[in-house]
C-alpha cells in the first residue's frame, strides 16, 4: 500500500504559488507535493491534473492541494500556463510531478524572486560533453546566444524548477507560458531580469530520459523555432544583429 505524506496547507493569501502539472503520477505525486508544500509557510500548491486515469487527482486533493482537473492530456507547458493563470501568489514556482525535488533545492528559486529576479532559472545545461551534442541542448544555447544572453548557456524556461515574479507573469501573459522558449524571448526583449539562480540536476531524475528516450525532442525543437521567429518579429529579420557592410540594395 502506498504511504501518503502528511497533508499540506494552502495559505489563504499566498506569497508563493507552486504549480504542478500531473498526469498519471499516483506513485510520486504524494512525495512531490510534500516537498512543494514545504517551500514557504505562506504558499499554495496547485495541481493541474490532466488526462489522469489513476489516483493522482484523488491523492492530490486528499493532501490539501488545489486541484484543477481536465479529462484530456494537456502537456506540461499548457498545464503550467493554466496553473499560472489561476495562481494567487506574487511568486510562481514551477515543478513537475514525475520527479521529487526537495524543498531545500526549491527554495533558492523563491529567494531569488524575492530579491528582485523576474525569471529565476535552473542553472542546468544538460549533458553538454556527450558527442554528438543533443539537438535540444544546441537549440537552448543558440536561442540564448541570439538573445544576447550567452551567459545563460543552456538554461531555459523549458526546464524545471524555475520561478517567475508576478511582474514577469503580467508582462509575458500566462498563455505565453505554453511555449516556454517564446516566453523567454519576450522576457529578455521586454527587459525583465532573467538569471540562473541555482543548479538542480534534473536529467537523471527524468524517467523518460533515464531510459534513453526523449519523446519531446521534436516538440521542444519546434518551440525554439517559434521562439526565433518571435525574436525576428520583435527585433527585425536578423534578430537585432547587424548586416555589417553588406550593401544588398546594389544587387536589387
Amino acid at each position: 500500500m502506498r504511504e501518503e505524506p502528511v497533508s499540506i496547507r494552502n495559505h489563504p493569501d499566498p506569497l508563493v504559488s507552486v504549480v504542478v502539472p500531473a498526469m498519471n503520477e499516483a506513485e510520486r505525486i504524494g512525495a512531490v507535493l510534500a516537498q512543494a508544500g514545504a517551500v514557504h509557510p505562506q504558499s499554495e500548491v496547485i495541481v493541474v491534473a490532466n488526462g489522469c486515469r489513476d489516483q493522482t487527482e484523488t491523492i492530490a486533493a486528499r493532501m490539501g492541494a488545489r486541484v484543477l482537473s481536465f479529462p484530456e492530456p494537456l502537456g506540461h507547458d499548457v498545464g503550467r500556463s493554466i496553473g499560472a493563470r489561476e495562481a494567487k501568489g506574487g511568486i510562481i514556482l514551477f515543478i513537475d510531478s514525475d520527479m521529487v525535488i526537495s524543498a531545500e533545492e526549491l527554495k533558492p528559486f523563491v529567494y531569488a524572486v524575492q530579491s528582485g529576479v523576474d525569471v529565476a532559472l535552473n542553472n542546468y545545461n544538460g549533458p553538454i560533453h556527450r558527442q554528438p551534442v543533443h539537438r535540444v541542448i544546441l537549440a537552448k544555447f543558440t536561442l540564448n546566444s541570439m538573445l544576447g544572453r550567452s551567459d545563460l548557456m543552456g538554461a531555459s524556461m523549458t526546464a524545471i524548477p524555475h520561478a517567475l515574479s508576478r511582474k514577469a507573469l503580467e508582462v509575458m501573459g500566462a498563455e505565453a507560458l505554453s511555449v516556454p522558449p517564446k516566453a523567454m524571448v519576450t522576457a529578455v526583449c521586454r527587459g525583465l531580469r532573467v538569471e540562473t539562480v541555482h543548479s538542480v540536476e534534473v536529467g537523471k531524475r527524468n524517467p523518460g530520459r533515464s531510459a534513453g528516450a526523449d519523446p519531446l525532442e521534436r516538440l521542444v525543437l519546434g518551440d525554439h523555432l517559434e521562439a526565433l521567429y518571435e525574436l525576428a518579429m520583435q527585433r527585425g529579420p536578423r534578430g537585432g544583429f547587424s548586416d555589417g557592410e553588406r550593401r544588398r540594395d546594389l544587387v536589387r
